[in-house]
């Protein structure tokens, strides 16, 4: 009785990244600068793929897609960290926080299966590259996409349902810069035993499975690389995968940190930085990171703007 008493709560107040007025400015600035160069590289890279027909392999097919789910990804924190560093109301309600979640998280798990993927991709161009364009046809690639979308998708759809079994009726203030989903486990009136369950063993079985797969298929590519005896040959390929392998560590790095990590956890501002790097740092990053060692995409880059010079 006492509970069904409790006034349920339908709003929730982000703390951000740190309570200090000074710092609020100052910080506005840097991530608004840092959410403007993800959205320019990731979509202009979306934009380089579509425009240029080099880049018409499965190999940028991938990659644009993975640029469009890390636009996303920095796009369902950041604008609202931008708003509450100038605004004094930093109410969020009970529907944005969760919207906020399922997008955050149907981008993290779609890039999980992408990266599975990309390696597969470079496993098969690699290893066994006379009969890449058979194995990778473009009916292939847009099933292997949808595969990944549809599980990235649907995953995080179980644990919003699992939210709404949670009721929040004491506290309302979520000490984080956005709606992360074991913030929310804390402040709430329901034993969140079920749903943590949930979290843990499907972070397990979905990071351990797409991270060992990747492992597996770089190893079977390094081993094809180093048996290549053309030096530019290994050069190319190291090249390559050297940019993917950089990315999945970063970005496996940070997931098991946070959500497959034993006992209590770490300490909060520690969590704030994992959510920090993988939210915010690894789009801004992922576009550089393939992009800058890529000769391929270096060209595209040269052929149109010598297009624009031309014209």
């Amino acid at each position: 009785m006492m509970e069904a008493n409790q006034t349920q709560v339908t709003a929730f107040v982000l703390t951000g990244l740190t309570d200090r007025p000074e710092l609020q400015v100052p910080l506005f600035l840097v991530f608004l600068l840092i959410y403007l160069i993800t959205m320019f590289g990731n979509l202009g890279l979306i934009a380089l793929i579509w425009k240029d027909p080099h880049l018409h392999t499965p190999m940028y097919f991938f990659l644009g897609s993975l640029a469009f789910v890390d636009a996303c990804s920095s796009s369902s924190v950041t604008p609202k960290m931008l708003v509450n560093f100038l605004s004094k109301n930093h109410m969020i309600s009970l529907v944005e926080c969760i919207t906020q979640f399922y997008i955050f998280a149907s981008s993290a798990n779609t890039e999980c299966f992408l990266l599975v993927v990309m390696a597969y991709d470079r496993y098969v161009a690699i290893c066994n590259p006379l009969l890449y364009p058979v194995v990778m046809s473009n009916i292939y690639c847009i099933q292997l996409l949808s595969v990944s979308y549809a599980i990235g998708f649907l995953h995080p759809m179980m644990h919003v349902g699992l939210l709404f079994r949670l009721t929040f009726c004491k506290f309302n203030i979520i000490r984080y810069f956005y709606c992360e989903i074991l913030q929310l486990f804390k402040i709430s009136c329901t034993d969140p035993g079920i749903n943590m369950l949930m979290i843990f063993v499907f972070s397990v079985f979905i990071q351990s499975f797409t991270f060992i797969t990747i492992i597996i298929s770089y190893s079977y590519v390094l081993f094809a690389i180093l048996k290549k005896r053309s030096e530019k040959g290994r050069s190319k390929a190291f090249s390559t995968c050297s940019a993917h392998l950089l990315s999945v560590s970063l970005f496996y790095g940070t997931l098991f940190c946070m959500y497959v990590r034993p006992g209590s956890g770490p300490a909060e501002d520690r969590d704030k930085m994992y959510s920090l790097f993988y939210t915010i740092i690894i789009p801004l990053l992922n576009p550089f990171i393939y992009s800058l060692r890529n000769k391929e995409v270096i060209g595209a880059l040269r052929r149109i703007k010598n297009k624009k010079f031309l014209m």
